[in-house]
């Protein structure tokens, strides 16, 4: 007898219920929402872009706080800003050295510091903050301020875009209204090492060559030590640190550790300067980059270093001992 197979059909699926598919895949049925992995992520703002002229040579730039909600897009902690240089058609822009407290171009709602390149005939730099949609423009506090102690302007917006409130560019952190930075002194610059203790990091030696410390990333300067490797002697030199309200130590020698260890004293200024029986031969300048006050101007032979704000700790230092009258290579200026 022959008999006949009977079809069975499988009822219709319920609403948001998956069905099986060609080679075991399943498909949503009619009315379900798309998959998470289907559904586009909510979108950010852009709340504020700032475009900044960068004239040639190394900068640090210095973002404020970000005004606006915190909160999160897409696992995208906002407000956020992004550091950024537009393309140059000759492929040489600004270039972006080295980010704190992170290591790329982004910083959060705390703001941080990006070390800057820029080349020959300078760039634009442009900074862009996010957010959540419908958020108000962002209030952006930006201090460039250069590195390698060439002369140039700094704090320039490009042609166009608006200015912080005022209309004036941010004056430089740190320096007191109507005293300009001294000009870098001319002469042969005598080769050091400092030895720095950092907090939560302990003595570094560095080379006495530009800015050592960490720059930008908020450590604690508690002690240095300057010592000079050619034509003086240590104790051709002397040192002073400026402690929390009103400490400071007496004039030490170079060699010596001027400062605290293991007390959790940070530096909030310092000075330094050659012995009487070598100031017609040497000078010395030098400047501190501060948590709050950013970069100092320029001080030379004793003067106080410390920045406008009481208490404000020091985070890297620049310190030049000079040999008046040679010139780089040993040559009279007139040679």
């Amino acid at each position: 007898m022959r008999t006949t197979a009977e079809a069975k059909t499988p009822p219709p699926p319920k609403a948001g219920e998956a069905v099986a598919g060609r080679r075991g895949r399943t498909a949503a049925a009619p009315g379900a929402p798309p998959p998470a992995a289907l559904r586009e992520p909510q979108s950010v703002a852009v709340t504020t872009v700032r475009m900044l002229r960068v004239d040639e040579g190394l900068h640090a730039l210095r973002v404020g706080e970000i005004t606006g909600n915190s909160g999160q897009i897409a696992g995208m902690a906002v407000p956020a800003a992004q550091v950024s240089a537009p393309f140059a058609e000759d492929g040489n822009g600004v270039e972006i050295v080295a980010a704190f407290p992170g290591r790329g171009p982004w910083l959060g709602k705390d703001g941080g510091t990006v070390i800057l390149r820029s080349p020959i005939g300078g760039g634009h730099l442009m900074v862009t903050v996010y957010g959540e949609p419908g958020q108000p423009a962002s209030q952006l506090s930006l201090d460039l301020q250069r590195l390698d102690g060439r002369r140039g302007g700094v704090n320039q917006a490009a042609p166009g875009i608006a200015r912080p409130p005022g209309g004036q560019a941010a004056a430089p952190a740190g320096a007191a209204a109507g005293a300009p930075a001294a000009a870098p002194a001319e002469g042969r610059d005598t080769p050091t090492e400092i030895l720095l203790h950092i907090e939560r990091a302990g003595d570094r030696l560095f080379p006495g060559r530009g800015w050592v410390g960490a720059l930008g990333r908020r450590m604690r300067i508690e002690a240095f030590s300057i010592r000079p490797l050619e034509r003086l002697v240590p104790e051709d030199i002397e040192m002073k640190g400026f402690l929390p309200n009103g400490g400071e130590t007496p004039w030490v020698p170079g060699g010596v550790l001027c400062g605290t260890r293991g007390q959790g004293l940070p530096l909030i200024g310092f000075a330094v300067r050659v012995v009487p029986q070598q100031v017609d031969r040497f000078e010395v300048v030098y400047q501190g980059s501060f948590f709050a006050g950013g970069i100092s101007p320029i001080h030379q032979n004793g003067d106080p270093c410390r920045a406008a704000t009481a208490g404000d700790p020091l985070e890297a230092i620049n310190v030049r001992l000079i040999e008046r009258g040679v010139g780089p290579e040993g040559s009279s200026p007139a040679g």
